[in-house]
Order: C-alpha cells, then structure tokens, then sequence
C-alpha cells in the first residue's frame, strides 16, 4: 500500500497492510534526528517508515507586508529556549485598542482570500499522488487571541461577547472560502481537513462548554459540512483534556481526533476507546511532555505497544507524537517509536 492508501483504510474503518504513522516535530528537532541518521528529510521518512500528509495550501500574492510582521498586523519576534527557536508576538496586539465590534468594523481591514494563488495545487497533487493530502480548515479562537491579546481574549467572552462574535465570523469566513478555493482548485483530492481549536488544559476544558457552544460550535458545524461536502475526513485537534465536550464534537460531525495527551485528566485511552471509538479515528497518543524526551527506548517502545493495543483494537489508529516533538527529547526515542510502529503494526 501507498501511504495515501494505507491512511484512506484506516479512515473508511478497513484494513490497512499495516499501520500507519505520522510526523510532527520542531525544526530543530527534526535536525537533531537527521543529523543522528545521517540523511535528508525523504531519506527519513523512508528509513523510519512514516506517511506523511502533503500539505495543500494557498500562497500570499498581495501587497508585501513588513517585515516581522503577518498579514493581520501582528508583529513577531524570535525567542530562543534551551529546546528551539520559536516565533512569539510581541508589541500591542492588533485589535487591542478597540472597545468595540463597530470600531473595528470602521478602523481595521481584514484580509481576503483574493490575496492567495492557489493554481500551483494540480502540480503539488501530481508530484505527490501516493501521499495523503492535507487542505483547509480553521482555527479561528487561536487567531482571535493573537488579534486581541491572550489575556484580553478570555475577557471578552464574558465582557464583550459581541467583539467576539463579530471577530469570529470575519475569521470563520476567510477560513471557509480558502477551503472551498483549495477544494474547487483540486477537486476530490483533499483527504484530511483541520477543524482544530485547542479546546483543553491540562486539567479541565480552556472555556465553559456555554461559551465552546455559542461562540465555536455553530462555525465548525459549516466548516465540517463544507468538508465533508468534497469528500474530505474532518480532522479535529484539540490539546489537552477536553473529553467533557467530545460528544458535542462528534454530533457537529468530527471524524479524526488529535493528539491524544492521554496523561491529561479524563483522556486515557482506555475510557476514549470504549466510549468513543467507534465514532472516532485516534490520530497521536505518543506523550509528548514524558515518555519521548524523558522516557528510556523501551519506554517509548512500551508505549508503541500500548497505543496499538488499546486504540488500535479493531482498527482506527494513526501513530503520531501528541505534539511537536520538541528538540530536549534524544533522537534514539523518536527512532524507537517508528521502528516498533513499523514491526508491530503489521494487521
């Protein structure tokens, strides 16, 4: 089987050859393991057997925006950690100055799809045909709280619920036509569509499920139908614990569900399997905050066995870590979770 094929059998709950298994990792991670293997990014991926979705997206064509800058307005700047280099925003948020939907609506100008080419798709299918593809989606409260500050952000669900509403649909709007341009540009060849918000904590959802229903649900529920409209699979991801709002997802129409933090409260495999695998596609569950960058090979090998044991029982599993790898872990780790992938997720 072609990766494409293998990843289209686990999503239509038939039998692959074996198991499938993806890829998400920082940059500086992904040097560290290059650098340990001695080869190129495809020579990776072929050696460690993993199937890689091709992203299919549009690309910028508008007025140059300055440098340091997005095209929302907001500014970035590189912070370096002991583990990578990550972007983060910096300087007032773009929307922050604001007291209300109508001042906004007056002062700020929202970007259109109309600033993206996405002709060059055909080609990107062809180059990679036995690949899954991977196009659209949304994730508008992630944007939203870049727009407004983080802090901010939470406020105005309780203070200004109608900044938010009105943010919100700007955002789902663009979303939704960038998804329907990239779905018309290359028509029945998108498998995975991201329907994602980070809905969880560590410990208990990020926003009352009031809130996740009046100001989420109603925008994911026409992004799911626009999806599943083209013959997409609704892939959702949502960090951390957040089985108290998965059976409203699953009515909305999600069919893959990300990460998997199993250590985070109420997500252990088990109870999501029993309760919910026979709706849901598990894509991850590979722990990224212990086992990979703290954990012994075997652990990692353990864990392998574990995933495929109990969210892989029957079908409908897709091994992946439950986050970016992150560059502090050894590269022997992520080399032990695809090699025991590979030789005990033959069906």
């Amino acid at each position: 089987m072609t990766s494409r094929e293998r990843w289209l059998a686990v999503l239509k709950r038939e039998k692959p050859d074996r198991l499938p298994m993806d890829y998400w990792a920082t940059g500086e991670a992904t040097k560290k393991l290059l650098d340990y293997l001695d080869c190129d990014f495809a020579t990776m991926l072929q050696r460690l057997h993993i199937d890689l979705p091709v992203s299919a997206d549009g690309v910028y064509v508008g007025p140059p925006i300055e440098e340091g800058s997005d095209m929302y307005g907001q500014r970035w700047q590189t912070v370096e950690y002991d583990s990578g280099i990550y972007w983060e925003p910096t300087g007032d948020p773009p929307l922050a100055k604001y007291n209300s939907a109508e001042e906004i609506d007056e002062n700020y100008n929202w970007p259109s799809v109309d600033l993206f080419d996405f002709s060059h798709l055909p080609e990107v299918v062809r180059e990679n045909e036995h690949r899954p593809v991977r196009g659209g989606g949304s994730e508008p409260f992630l944007r939203y709280k870049l727009l407004r500050g983080e802090e901010q952000a939470f406020v105005d669900l309780i203070e200004n619920p109608e900044i938010v509403e009105y943010c919100l649909e700007k955002l789902f709007a663009f979303s939704y036509e960038s998804t329907l341009r990239i779905f018309e540009t290359i028509p029945g060849q998108v498998m995975i569509t991201y329907v994602a918000e980070d809905l969880g904590g560590q410990s208990r959802l990020l926003y009352s499920p009031q809130h996740i229903h009046r100001f989420l649900l109603p925008g994911m529920r026409r992004m799911v139908e626009l999806t599943k409209q083209h013959g997409s699979y609704v892939f959702h991801h949502t960090d951390g614990a957040a089985r108290e709002i998965l059976p409203d997802l699953i009515d909305i129409g999600i069919e893959i569900l990300n990460p998997i933090q199993w250590r985070c409260a109420g997500m252990d495999r088990e109870g999501l399997k029993r309760d919910f695998g026979d709706r849901l596609i598990f894509h991850g569950a590979m722990d990224n905050q212990q086992t990979l960058p703290f954990g012994s090979v075997e652990d990692v090998r353990q864990e392998v066995r574990d995933n495929i044991r109990i969210l892989g029982d029957g079908g409908g599993y897709i091994l992946a870590p439950c986050h970016n790898i992150q560059a502090v872990g050894p590269p022997e780790n992520v080399v032990a979770m695809y090699e025991e992938g590979y030789s005990s997720g033959w069906q």
